[in-house]
């Protein structure tokens, strides 16, 4: 498993954005997934460095 810090402000990892995904209960789109992944880990509230790192998180755990 990949798993290290995309998100330094909030200590987010790869696997936190992993399982907060397997939250959702159906999945439309990757901005969607962004904003719930973010309700749940509060990444991309801090600096928003991260933003478009978390964005390819998403799209990777997703393709799998």
């Amino acid at each position: 498993m990949n798993n290290y810090e995309i998100c330094h402000c909030m200590g987010v990892t790869y696997a936190d954005v992993e399982d907060a995904l397997h939250t959702m209960t159906s999945f439309t789109d990757v901005l969607s997934a962004f904003q719930h992944v973010q309700e749940i880990t509060h990444c991309s509230t801090g600096c928003g460095g991260c933003h478009d790192k978390i964005l390819d998180a998403i799209s990777e755990i997703m393709n799998k």
